[in-house]
């Protein structure tokens, strides 16, 4: 499941990334004009995509666990802050934030942690 939650965020963020530097028109039809903001979301998206590159050939669970976490929290404040599921970005980030959500899970379960209601 790592390898999985790791090779989708590469598969997803590499051309996003590439697509945001170039100001592609489909990243701004659906991520706006590029401003201060799309920057700053850049470098995030540029800071997970560096990390999980890095995670493919140095896979400790426990730090995969940090960054698979920190996602799904944004990820599903993403449709609570934007005001809708419309956005295909949003249902992008619901997507996968289930599929880090089961990952997260194995890990825990592989690392013998103990998840509340187990």
């Amino acid at each position: 499941m790592i390898l999985l939650s790791l090779t989708v965020n590469i598969l997803v963020l590499l051309p996003v990334c590439l697509g945001m530097l170039a100001n592609a028109s489909w990243v701004v039809a659906s991520y706006g004009e590029v401003t201060a903001g799309s920057r700053i979301l850049l470098a995030i998206y540029l800071t997970i995509l560096i990390a999980s590159v890095f995670f493919l050939f140095q896979r400790d669970p426990k730090l995969v666990l940090c960054l698979l976490s920190l996602q799904i929290i944004y990820k599903l404040l993403t449709p609570v802050i934007v005001g809708t599921l419309a956005n295909p970005v949003v249902i992008s980030n619901v997507v996968i934030a289930i599929l880090h959500s089961m990952t997260v899970y194995s890990i825990y379960r592989e690392m013998g942690m103990k998840i509340e209601g187990d």
